[in-house]
């Protein structure tokens, strides 16, 4: 069963690759069919099923069979075209016997292509006017009253070559339009998971230009400090070094954090410790500090229940805004922090009394870009400005419940 079902699998793929070659079969297959139908003689009313070999169609007849039949080979190329010249040469074998022409199957097979390959208007405008045509052609040429079951027989059978027609165009829309929607479907799940995958890159990225960039900066102000008092205050240089080795162990533990993330299944497990968040702001100043940053910092009770999402995205814009200051607000320059709940939203801002511009005077550093797109990502506003007077000016607007799915 397995060889037949390939076998007949690969006779249906070979036909669809050569669709003429089909229609030449169906051509002959139908010029038999008509030619041994004209053997028939249907009045014979002594039995009960046609009587065959009464009487043998005549040349003229069976060329114009001929014809009909070979019209078919080009029916898929113009149907309509081979419609009109079937029921032509049907019409033509009906007035010229006195009996029902076998040649009108052309015709049924004909207007079975069109209603199959064209749309239903015009399946039954040109269905309705063949059936009339031929059944018309039927009445008035045969010996038999008009009312009798071989004239009417014509008028069925162009009928059902109609439904069918159409039904199997149904058909086949209804299948491409299943598969259409599958495709899309496919596409556009392949396009979510690109996305989303561009989206944790980019957030993978943001977490990690966050963690190098602070402590990178905090490792070369202290750095420099030890070499300046290395001879004259090997006590400070020490204490300097202290802060540089604490720095990078913290830059390490949280760069393995990050890159735990990426691990696959099977991998080593994944460092356990919390994402950082403002119960940590303390310990985040203190860094600063101990680098040389006077930072004063005001929050309230209300920010230690925010969502996880903004918790973390309130630390990250601290912890940035800050090195911003650290590296580009010049000496001597001051910070302060507030993180304050207002309403539905929570106010992040970072103010100093710097000369410098806060950020990379070429523009070209990612830290402001991650930033924004941090709080864009939360639905919330950044404005990241110099001040008057002097300074530099960073504040986010966090929306506590928006995109998070999470309550406080």
């Amino acid at each position: 069963m397995t060889s037949l079902g390939t076998g007949l699998e690969r006779v249906r793929s070979w036909l669809r690759a050569h669709p003429l070659a089909f229609d030449a079969g169906l051509a002959a297959a139908v010029l038999v069919c008509m030619i041994v139908g004209a053997f028939a003689d249907p009045r014979s009313r002594h039995d009960a099923l046609p009587a065959f070999g009464q009487e043998a169609p005549g040349l003229p007849s069976v060329g114009l069979m001929a014809l009909g039949a070979g019209a078919l080979v080009l029916r898929r190329r113009n149907p309509l075209a081979v419609l009109v010249f079937t029921a032509a040469v049907s019409v033509t074998e009906l007035l010229a016997n006195d009996a029902v022409s076998p040649a009108a199957m052309s015709a049924v097979v004909a207007l079975y292509t069109v209603a199959s390959r064209t749309d239903r208007h015009t399946t039954w405008r040109v269905g309705l006017a063949t059936m009339a045509t031929l059944t018309v052609a039927a009445m008035v040429s045969g010996p038999t009253p008009w009312y009798t079951q071989e004239n009417l027989g014509i008028f069925a059978w162009t009928g059902m070559a109609s439904a069918a027609g159409d039904a199997v165009r149904s058909r086949r829309a209804f299948v491409d339009a299943i598969r259409e929607r599958a495709e899309r479907a496919e596409r556009t799940r392949e396009e979510e998971a690109r996305r989303r995958v561009a989206e944790e890159r980019l957030r993978i990225a943001r977490d990690l230009h966050d963690v190098v960039a602070h402590h990178i900066a905090l490792v070369n102000v202290q750095a420099g400090v030890a070499s300046h008092v290395m001879d004259k205050r090997p006590d400070q240089a020490k204490e300097a070094l202290a802060h540089v080795r604490e720095a990078s162990r913290s830059a390490l533990n949280e760069l393995r954090a990050t890159v735990g993330l990426l691990r696959q299944s099977g991998d080593p497990a994944a460092p356990t410790e919390p994402a950082p968040g403002l119960a940590l702001l303390d310990e985040l100043v203190g860094t600063f500090r101990h680098a040389g940053l006077p930072v004063e910092v005001a929050h309230g009770d209300a920010v230690s229940r925010l969502p996880a999402a903004v918790d973390l995205a309130a630390y990250r814009i601290i912890q940035e805004a800050l090195t911003n200051v650290r590296k580009h607000a010049g000496p001597g320059a001051k910070a302060e922090v507030s993180v304050v709940r207002v309403g539905p939203t929570v106010e992040v801002t970072v103010l100093d009394d710097g000369t410098g511009t806060g950020e990379p005077a070429d523009g070209s550093g990612h830290g402001l870009l991650g930033m924004r797109e941090r709080v864009t990502a939360l639905g919330g506003t950044l404005t990241a400005a110099p001040r008057h007077g002097g300074g530099f000016r960073t504040q986010a607007i966090l929306p506590v419940k928006a995109r998070t799915g999470e309550d406080t």
